[in-house]
């Protein structure tokens, strides 16, 4: 089994990045489970939908060498686990630039007006961590949990017909709650890589 982890931040030294290596090393204590960081930033993926993405997306041309270096990624992994934090109640926008270039008909699913829709990635299971800067009582009092849950794990994964492992959101608002978080973060990578043996 291989997992892959996609990130976004700018900062290798940033809260983001030691809630990935936690999960990292949650994943690492089951044998026989692989996994691969994808750091969006760092592998400087260009997220912005091009003239040349609209031609593929209106079937007049063909996918891109980076869209199907990506695409293959995924192909390799069984779950895919988005690790970002929240701007703006979602997710970055160069993440989300990766998912409008890469999650494409033909790949991710098909339309055909008269058979629906296909989910083509139900083989696939996904699992969201964000990593949030106010206080629960916020997320929950004005529904941003339920917006990012409807946008990502229903709108993204569940359209692709991918299962959603779980949702997370983390707050680490001071020191006690970094050091849950990050226990938190490590539970989650273990509980993922055994979930799926």
């Amino acid at each position: 089994m291989h997992i892959l982890i996609v990130t976004a931040h700018p900062d290798p030294h940033s809260y983001t990045h030691a809630i990935v290596s936690s999960l990292r090393e949650g994943i690492e204590t089951v044998s026989g489970v692989t996994h691969e960081i994808l750091d969006l930033v760092e592998a400087d993926f260009d997220s912005r939908f091009s003239s040349r993405d609209n031609d593929v997306f209106h079937g007049r041309g063909q996918v891109s060498d980076d869209v199907r270096a990506e695409q293959l990624r995924i192909d390799r992994a069984d779950v895919l686990v988005l690790v970002f934090p929240v701007y703006w109640w979602s997710m970055p926008a160069i993440m989300k630039g990766w998912i409008d270039r890469v999650f494409i008909a033909g790949w991710a699913f098909n339309e055909d007006p008269e058979k629906g829709i296909t989910r083509l990635l139900g083989r696939l299971k996904g699992r969201i961590v964000a990593i949030g800067g106010a206080d629960r009582g916020t997320y929950e009092r004005r529904r941003y949990l339920d917006a990012m849950q409807a946008q990502i794990a229903q709108g993204i994964f569940g359209y692709c017909g991918m299962e959603t492992l779980g949702f997370d959101l983390l707050l680490p608002s001071d020191d006690q709650d970094r050091k849950e978080a990050l226990q938190r973060a490590f539970e989650i990578g273990r509980s993922t890589a055994e979930a799926e043996l």
